[in-house]
Parts: structure tokens; C-alpha cells; sequence
């Protein structure tokens, strides 16, 4: 009982720290983050996400935006509801140290706006299960498996699937130095270990060596000390992990360079991996949800700064734009709409098109349990898309279907015959759960659905990494790949001591990073995939890739040229669109048929 109060005092101290807020400031004005409007689009609407009537250069930005106070969205969190839960079983402070020696300090690491949602259930009485057999593209309620399995071979099915989808070139499984560049950047911990084996001649030996040792501690980077601490932690070196997490917590600063801003989020995620209690500093982090305007303005903030997200959306307009070219009726399902931001530009775009305009129906999903659900539910999105889409003169309606996505049916879609039907997955489908959660395959289950619908055009915009399947080390390697180059990216969009830049590193990256390192199984839900895997997918759902067209392709290269710093890229390969930072690939657009 004793360990039990003093791990959960523990705990609500950190929670406490980690929902403050850094500065009492934050950003109001939607309008802040715009494209100058001096690029011809030809193609794709030079209608932006934002307020066209503002421009910036973002790679040339000051500080200098208004601000209000932001702090009382952050006072009131969960903490107490947070440290009533027990730690798990296989974390104590005997593990960890004393309390005095436990590294938590108040200290305003990590704060979210996001609502953390429990895991989608495992079962599903509305979807076909799948076992192996992905060339059937019909779709039944009714369809039972007739085949049944043991322990030995269920596992042996979901390897066997594994396989298949691991067989792209993209994601081979490789040796753990192959992960990395092997180099005196990654050799922090080999020099140490070397320090500390090397024979002691006398005590003025021990005691050089000592001071020796402690000089290539001191010399580390965060990013090699990072690295240690994740490789000792999957080793089970706990008591080696947890002294590295002390001294990550003395050098890193969310104010610092990317290096440093980084760190500070992984190791967060590290400690509560640690104290198994990652999924319950996920669940803290949603804090006091913001008004919509404030959380509307931080994803702006976000798909502005970070323009791969953005570009990924242009890119699922476009494709959508050229398939709905002479139709009358569009009918467009989308699985999460977010914020609304991609359908902001598509409306715009529509009214730019010549000649008759077609009318356009958006049915959302509004599952109450996705962790990106609007709030409100879509009921605040509608009424902006729909005032949005009369501003412009363009036919809308909007519907918000409540219901969780794994029981969504055709039948409940209510599409009807002579409309063209168009689907559009951006950002949704890594959060539901595969084959390797469970055996209840709603990733695959969901896309055979809608192969069922037998829509005219699927759109899929998704991270391009892979924390899905990976082990924890390699799987925390990528991800700090990952988002060191978002966090490089946003080095060259917001100067370091913005308050905007803060806010939207704490409330939208922070909470990814901290679930895909501290949790496992059910509860890691940010489970991306790389682009081979997702053409996997599609495939043997039945779909065939419908390639980017050369104007779609060719217009937001243009974009990027005019607007943007030289370091974001596109590129190109089988049908799909890779925006990078520099050359690691952030985000792939694609669309099937």
C-alpha cells in the first residue's frame, strides 16, 4: 500500500506538470497561417485551406502574432481520475527508486488537446472476418468463418498474413544496425560500456577513468542518449534506463532546437513505458478540451507549418476533383473528417469549376469512439461547411452519422443509385486495429466494406512509417526518424520560442509520440504503416490504383516551388505521391478504384 501511494503521488505530480501550460499565451486568429496567392493552380484550385486574404513566406516568419490567454484551458485535467488507476503489475518503486529519486519535476513538458478514446472493440457483428482470404471483395453481414482454428494455428495464420504484407520492398524486416547509420552518433553507449570494462591499474587509473567516463556522458547528444535509453530499456535494464531518463530531463528544453524538442516528448514516453503507465498519461493528456475555434486553429496552425499534411490533402482533392469532372450528384463518405479542413478546400474548389456545378453530399462518421473526434461531435464542422459551401454558391449537404466505424454497414451509408460515390480515408485508417491486435481484422474488414460499395474513387492520405507491426526498438528508432523531421520541418515554418509553435507541438505531436513509445497492444492505437504495406492493403481488398494524374502531380509541384522552402519535396512512385522533408518521405497520398 505504501508503494501503491507513493507511485500514484508520483504520478499525479507528473501529470500535473505535463498538462501546464508553458506560457500564458497562445493563438486565437484561424487566419494567421495562409498561402500567398500569386501561384497559377491550374487544375487545382488555388482556393486554400485558410483565409486566402492573409499571406506569409513560411519559411520566413516572425513571432510577432496576436495572442490571448490559452493557461485556463490547461488548469483543470484528469489527474485525479488518472492516478486511481493501478500501475501495472510490472512496474513498482522498487524498480524505479525512491520517490525522491524518481526524475519527475514540475516542469511544462507535455500538454494535448486531443481526447484519448478507449480501443475499439474487438468484435464486430457487421463485417466479414477475414483469415487469410483477401480476393473476396463481396461484402455480407451474415458471412460467418467456417474454419476454425486453434492457439498454434491462429498464430500461424496471422504470421502467414504478416508475411504477405511485410513482402514489400519498402519494409523488409532488417538487423537493428541496418536501422541506422552506424557511426560515433550512435556509439554513446559502446563508449560507455568500454569506459566502465577497461582494467583498472590503480586507483589513479579508476579515478581517470571515472572522470573519463563521465566526460562521454556529458559529450552525448540527446539523440544518442535517446537511443541508449530505448536500446537498455528493451534489454531490460531498467535501473541503466532510468539514469538516462534523469539526465535526458537536465538537457532537453521544448524551447531548444529540434533535437532538444524532441527529446524532451520521447522521453516522456520512455519514463512512462517504464512505469507502465503509458496508457494512462494518454488518457491525461487530453486535458481540458479547448474551445473548437482554439483546436481549429491549432490543426491550421499544424497543416500550415508542417505543409506534408497539407499536401497530402490537395492531392486527395485533386484526384476527387478530376472523378466527379460532368457528374451531377456526389456523394462523398469520409471515416474522419477531423476538423474539416480538406472539405474547407474542396468547397472552394468546386465553386471555381466551369460550367455546371455538381451537387455534393458528405456523410461523416461520427464515432464516439475516435480519438480524433471533433468536439461537439461534426455538428460544429457541418455548420462550417455548410455556411462555407452558401458563401461560395455551391450545392451541400451535410450529414453526421453516429456510429462506430467497425459496425458501419452499407446499409446504414444510405447511398443512392446515380450518385457518384467517392470515399475518402486521410489520417483514419491507422487507428484501426489489424491483424496483429487482434484477430478481428477491422483494418482489412472495413476496406473490404467499402470495396462492396463499389465506389467510383477511394482516396488515402496516411503517415509513411511503420510503427504497426515493429518491436519496440526498432519501432522507436522510426519514430524518432519520423518526427525529427517534422520537428526539423517546423524549424524552418515558426521560430523556436513561439508560443504557436509550442502549442502546436504539445497538442499535436506530442500525444502520437508518447503512445506509440510508452504502450503496446490495445492501447497503441498510432499505428502507422509504410506505403508498401497500405498498397498492400488496397490490393488485396480488391482495389486497383488509379494513379495521380500529371496535372494533380505537376500543380502541387508548382505549389511547393513557389510557396514553399526547397526542402519540402515530392515525389512520385507507382501512381503515389511522397511529400518529404529533404528525403525522408512524411506523408503518401494515393487513390483507388
Amino acid at each position: 500500500m505504501v508503494e501503491q501511494t507513493v507511485v500514484r503521488e508520483h504520478i499525479k505530480a507528473r501529470v500535473m506538470s505535463l498538462v501546464r501550460s508553458a506560457e500564458p499565451s497562445s493563438y486565437r486568429n484561424p487566419k494567421l497561417y495562409t498561402l500567398n496567392e500569386n501561384g497559377n493552380n491550374n487544375g487545382v484550385s488555388s482556393a486554400q485551406i485558410f483565409d486566402p486574404d492573409r499571406s506569409k513566406n513560411p519559411c520566413l516568419t516572425d513571432d510577432s502574432y496576436p495572442s490571448q490567454s490559452y493557461e485556463k484551458y490547461f488548469l483543470d485535467s484528469p489527474t485525479d481520475e488518472f492516478v486511481q488507476h493501478p500501475i501495472g503489475s510490472g512496474a513498482s518503486v522498487s524498480s524505479f527508486g525512491s520517490l525522491d529519486s524518481f526524475p519527475y519535476q514540475s516542469r511544462p513538458v507535455l500538454g494535448c488537446s486531443m481526447e484519448f478514446q478507449l480501443p475499439f472493440d474487438s468484435t464486430s457483428t457487421s463485417s466479414t472476418r477475414l483469415l487469410g482470404d483477401y480476393q473476396a471483395v463481396s461484402y455480407s453481414p451474415s458471412m460467418d468463418v467456417v474454419e476454425e482454428f486453434d492457439d498454434e494455428q491462429m498464430r500461424s495464420k496471422i504470421q502467414e498474413l504478416e508475411r504477405a504484407l511485410l513482402g514489400d520492398e519498402d519494409d523488409k524486416m532488417v538487423g537493428i544496425d541496418n536501422l541506422m547509420e552506424i557511426d560515433s552518433e550512435w556509439s554513446y553507449q559502446n563508449e560507455s560500456e568500454q569506459h566502465q570494462d577497461s582494467p583498472k591499474e590503480s586507483s589513479s587509473a579508476d579515478s581517470n577513468s571515472h572522470v573519463s567516463s563521465k566526460e562521454v556522458v556529458s559529450q552525448a547528444t540527446p539523440k544518442q542518449i535517446l537511443i541508449s535509453c530505448a536500446r537498455a530499456l528493451s534489454e531490460g535494464k531498467s535501473e541503466e534506463a532510468l539514469s538516462m531518463v534523469n539526465e535526458l530531463r537536465q538537457i532537453v528544453s521544448i524551447q531548444g532546437d529540434p533535437s532538444q524538442r524532441i527529446a524532451a516528448y520521447m522521453v516522456e514516453g520512455l519514463a512512462a513505458r517504464m512505469a507502465a503507465s503509458g496508457k494512462f498519461i494518454y488518457r491525461a493528456l487530453k486535458c481540458k478540451e479547448p474551445p473548437s475555434d482554439e483546436r481549429l486553429a491549432a490543426m491550421q496552425v499544424l497543416f500550415e507549418v508542417c505543409p506534408c499534411f497539407k499536401f497530402g490533402f490537395l492531392a486527395a482533392n485533386g484526384a476527387i476533383l478530376e472523378a466527379i469532372k460532368g457528374e451531377e450528384e456526389v456523394h462523398i463518405i469520409d471515416f474522419d473528417i477531423n476538423q474539416g479542413n480538406q472539405y474547407m478546400t474542396l468547397i472552394r474548389s468546386i465553386a471555381e469549376l466551369p460550367g455546371k456545378r455538381p451537387r455534393l453530399r458528405l456523410t461523416g462518421i461520427d464515432d464516439p469512439e475516435s480519438i480524433q473526434r471533433s468536439i461537439g461531435g461534426l455538428r460544429i464542422i457541418g455548420l462550417r461547411l455548410e455556411q462555407l459551401a452558401e458563401d461560395n454558391g455551391v450545392s451541400f449537404k451535410f450529414k453526421a452519422m453516429p456510429s462506430k466505424t467497425s459496425i458501419v454497414s452499407p446499409s446504414t451509408l444510405g447511398c443512392k443509385p446515380g450518385e457518384t460515390l467517392i470515399v475518402n480515408f486521410a489520417f483514419q485508417l491507422h487507428h484501426m486495429p489489424d491483424e496483429s491486435v487482434t484477430t478481428v481484422n477491422q483494418r482489412d474488414e472495413l476496406l473490404h466494406m467499402v470495396k462492396s460499395l463499389n465506389p467510383k474513387l477511394v482516396t488515402v492520405v496516411e503517415q509513411d512509417v511503420n510503427t504497426n507491426t515493429s518491436p519496440f526498438f526498432p519501432r522507436f528508432i522510426a519514430a524518432y526518424e519520423y518526427y525529427s523531421a517534422v520537428f526539423e520541418s517546423l524549424d524552418m515554418t515558426l521560430p523556436r520560442e513561439s508560443q504557436e509553435r509550442m502549442n502546436v507541438e504539445r497538442q499535436c505531436l506530442a500525444r502520437d509520440i508518447v503512445n506509440i513509445v510508452a504502450c503496446e497492444g490495445e492501447e497503441r492505437i498510432e499505428r502507422y504503416e509504410a506505403a508498401g504495406k497500405w498498397r498492400a492493403r488496397m490490393m488485396m481488398a480488391g482495389f486497383n490504383s488509379k494513379p495521380m494524374s500529371a496535372r494533380v502531380t505537376n500543380n502541387i509541384q508548382n505549389l511547393i516551388k513557389q510557396q514553399y522552402c526547397n526542402k519540402y519535396k515530392l515525389k512520385e512512385e507507382m501512381g503515389e505521391l511522397h511529400f518529404c522533408w529533404e528525403e525522408k518521405s512524411l506523408i503518401v497520398a494515393s487513390a483507388w478504384r
